[in-house]
């Protein structure tokens, strides 16, 4: 998906517009020392990539330097609280997570800061999907097959989640909710033991992310059932969604978003989204995402509040029903 022309010259004439009103007010342009992102996970993960591939690209555009802070904990919570409690002055970033902005809500009852009050949003940018997956031995070769053994076997089949409330244990239960399927699920600690797991045989099937999975879709050693995303991915035509192989209406992805202090100036909040709409419509950005599985998906600040009430009900929906929570 790309920006249209309309917002990107509508974003472009607010971006030019600031630094003369910074000059009228005595101030200097907005930014006039480095930036820190902060990601609540740890290096390496598929939120700290996009943040620094947009960090990259920030330092470009501003002609300052944006830093990458990970500060990982509790599900992300952690790395939120301490944005939430920091000076809305533009300074201080936060790369969102759907897991965390959505999903731990409805898991943590003390989080220390409220997601609707407490963040000034920047804009979506972009989304990624994981695929329902199966061992390489397995007899099952589609999602039909899938249901119709779960359906025979109740509670004898099993998927695997590299923790509870972690959106690769609520992409199954999602699944499990709406198809009605009894599959047992086995916790591991984090995405490294469950991708081992599968590769052992240890379980039947499991939601595996897009940049994790695909070597191993391609060697052979796992197999892809179908794609969680709303449409195929360009990188594997030939899988199709979950929704259009049985499941209509079945959508998981993992969604990213540029977030801010609450009470951030509009006029920094305006400068950062055309930021985000210059890095978003660059073709080396453009290139990196797609080549890792990423399908842009940009957002305007006064679209964040319908898709957050949205995606935190649809999640809320899923834990309370399946009973799921953090022992």
């Amino acid at each position: 998906m790309t920006l249209t022309r309309r917002s990107l010259a509508a974003g472009l004439l607010g971006a030019t517009a600031l630094p003369a009103a910074a000059r009228a007010q005595g101030t200097p342009p907005y930014p006039a020392r480095p930036v820190t992102i902060v990601v609540a996970w740890a290096p390496g993960g598929g939120t700290d990539y996009v943040a620094r591939l947009l960090a990259e690209q920030f330092g470009r555009e501003f002609g300052q330097s944006f830093v990458v802070e990970n500060r990982p904990g509790a599900s992300g919570t952690i790395g939120h609280a301490s944005v939430a409690r920091a000076r809305p002055d533009g300074y201080t970033l936060l790369m969102g997570v759907n897991s965390t902005y959505a999903m731990a809500r409805h898991l943590f009852g003390n989080r220390g800061y409220d997601d609707e009050k407490d963040f000034a949003p920047v804009g979506r940018l972009a989304t990624i999907a994981a695929y329902l997956c199966v061992h390489r031995d397995s007899p099952i070769r589609s999602v039909a097959d899938l249901v119709a053994a779960a359906k025979a076997a109740p509670g004898r089949m099993t998927y695997a989640s590299p923790g509870a409330g972690s959106s690769g244990h609520l992409a199954p239960e999602l699944f499990l909710k709406m198809t009605g399927l009894q599959v047992e699920n086995i916790t591991y600690r984090g995405g490294a033991p469950m991708l081992q797991a599968m590769l052992a045989k240890e379980v039947d099937m499991a939601f595996l992310d897009v940049v994790t999975v695909l070597p191993y879709l391609r060697s052979g050693e796992l197999r892809a059932l179908a794609i969680g995303s709303q449409e195929r991915l360009a990188l594997t035509p030939d899988i199709p969604t979950v929704a259009e192989s049985g499941v209509p209406g079945f959508a998981c992805n993992t969604d990213y978003a540029l977030l801010a202090p609450a009470r951030t100036p509009e006029p920094v909040i305006r400068r950062l989204h055309e930021g985000v709409a210059a890095a978003l419509n660059s073709p080396a950005v453009r290139e990196k995402l797609a080549a890792n599985g990423y399908v842009i998906e940009p957002g305007a600040p006064e679209q964040w509040p319908a898709y957050l009430a949205a995606e935190s009900a649809k999640w809320g929906d899923v834990i309370r029903t399946r009973g799921i929570t953090i022992e």
